[in-house]
Order: structure tokens, then C-alpha cells, then sequence
């Protein structure tokens, strides 16, 4: 992950040039018109000042990973939207043959209607679309989160995915932040969504290593597979409350109608008071 620093300037004292003649008398008038020394002058070079790490859970019962669904202190009218940037391990021959599992006019929408959000790649994803992925990544508008290597399933049975075994896991997740490493991604933070939100306390403990916070939501869309935009649009408008999260996806093959419901949802949320956030703001405040 990026850390961004601001240096501080350094303050550079002027001295006087050493010479071979006699020193002159001190004007006793020069106390007077000389400022004091500044202390940070005296210290040298201010330390770069680092961000905040983005905010994590504390581990759950038995160091099970924690799992975070929606904000529900406070009635301040923030949203999270995310989208889920879905394509599995053996999806490769699709892919060759034409489908499409981006959707970059989605996120130019996002980036023209100035709306803050969260991506949930996969690692297959950002192999395919390493430039979409460094794009993203470097918009300081969207963070880049976890969305497993291979988008199989975590639990089973969980809409015909395959299914990642326990042991191996917490090495799909670092594969996947590998793979946003490999793309140039550099806003990344440390959360993980569960491939079609399955996860039971085995799937926990053993991701339990990744040290993740799974982000799940509490607004469906709609938008997979789904052909009217109007329709994921209400699903969306009448699920938000103040702190909520709503899963969506940036996959045009699989989620064709959602840049046309994000023109309907972003004007018609803001006109009822939201503010768009990204998971870690939501999380933090």
C-alpha cells in the first residue's frame, strides 16, 4: 500500500562567513531586531507525516476474522457504494474469446459524477486488466480491496462456485493482493469480501492469517444478471439508510445495466442529503 508523505521544508539558518580579521563589535541594538530561533529550526527537517492506516476490526471470538456489514452509530447520511470486480481462475477462455468482465465506462461515470467508492477485485481480474487495475488503484476517488485470487467459494454450497479448501485460503487472498502489487495498484487497503458472500466460522478462522476484515453489506442491488436498470435502481434507493453498504459489480458481461442505474442512484441519493464514502471512511467514522 501507498504511503503518501508531506515533507515538511527545511529550514536552512544563515551563517557567517569565517574570516581571517578581527571580529567586529556586537551591536547592542541587534538583540532587539533579531527574531528568536524558531524550535523546529533548531530541531532540523520536520519527519515526513505518514497517513492513517485505513481502519480495521479487532479479531472476533477466538482471533475469527471480523466481519463489518454497515455503520449503524450516528444518523449522519453517509453510503458506501462498492462494486464487486468479479472474474474467476478458469474464466481465462472467456475472456479470449471476447466477454467482457470490466466495465470502464462504470468507473468513468463514477470518476464524472465525483462519486468516492470501493472496487473488490478479484486477482484473476487485475491479471486480465492490469491497466484498469493500476487506473483504479491510482485514483485517490476509489480504494482497491480484496476479492479473493480466484473467486471460488469460501463455504459451500454457494451458487455452484467451486470451493477453495481451508487450508488454502489465506494464500488465495495474498495472491490476490500480489496480483494488485504486479498491476501497480497503490490504493489498497485490507479488506476482503467473501466470493457471493459465503463464509462460515471455518472459512473465519482460516482466513484468520490474511489479517482482513471481511466487508459484507446491507443493501442487495440486484444488478447480476439483471437487465432493467430502473429496477436495480429502486432496489437500491429504497434499501439505503444513514451508514449503509451496497454491493454492486463492475462486470459487464455478468451486470450489464449498472453504469445506467448509477446515473439514477448518485443524483437522486444526493438529492435526499448523502454523501458518498469509501469502506474506510465508513468504517472509521
Amino acid at each position: 500500500m501507498a504511503v503518501l508523505g508531506l515533507l515538511g521544508a527545511t529550514l536552512v539558518g544563515c551563517g557567517g562567513g569565517g574570516g581571517g580579521g578581527p571580529t567586529p563589535s556586537p551591536d547592542p541594538s541587534a538583540a532587539s531586531r533579531t527574531p528568536p530561533p524558531r524550535a523546529d529550526a533548531a530541531a532540523g527537517p520536520r519527519p515526513a507525516r505518514v497517513p492513517a492506516a485505513p481502519p480495521t476490526m479487532a479479531p472476533g471470538p477466538g482471533g475469527l476474522t471480523p466481519v463489518f456489514k454497515r455503520r449503524t452509530k450516528g444518523t449522519e447520511k453517509v453510503v458506501a457504494l462498492t462494486f464487486d470486480a468479479d472474474m474467476t481462475a478458469d474464466q481465462g477462455p472467456r475472456a479470449a474469446r471476447g466477454e467482457r468482465f470490466d466495465n470502464p465506462e462504470l468507473i468513468a461515470t463514477l470518476r464524472r459524477l465525483k462519486v468516492d467508492a470501493t472496487v473488490f477485485m478479484t486477482g484473476r481480474w487485475a491479471d486480465e486488466y492490469p491497466e484498469q487495475a493500476r487506473s483504479i488503484g491510482g485514483d485517490p476517488r476509489f480504494e482497491i480491496a480484496n476479492h479473493s485470487y480466484s473467486h471460488y467459494a469460501f463455504a459451500s454450497p454457494c451458487y455452484g462456485l467451486p470451493t477453495v479448501s481451508a487450508p488454502d485460503m489465506a494464500a488465495d487472498v495474498q495472491r490476490a493482493f500480489d496480483a494488485f502489487r504486479d498491476a501497480g495498484a497503490v490504493n489498497v487497503v485490507p479488506y476482503f469480501r467473501f466470493p457471493g458472500g459465503c463464509y462460515d466460522d471455518t472459512a473465519l478462522r482460516s482466513l484468520a492469517p490474511a489479517g482482513v476484515t471481511a466487508v459484507q453489506w446491507d443493501v442487495v442491488s440486484g444488478d447480476a444478471f439483471a437487465h432493467d436498470a430502473d429496477a436495480v435502481a429502486d432496489e437500491v434507493l429504497d434499501g439505503v439508510r444513514p451508514g449503509s453498504l451496497v454491493v454492486m459489480h463492475c462486470t459487464r458481461s455478468a451486470a450489464p445495466v449498472t453504469e445506467r442505474a448509477i446515473r439514477r442512484i448518485v443524483p437522486e441519493l444526493r438529492a435526499r442529503g448523502y454523501r458518498f464514502v469509501k469502506v474506510s471512511e465508513l468504517m472509521s467514522r
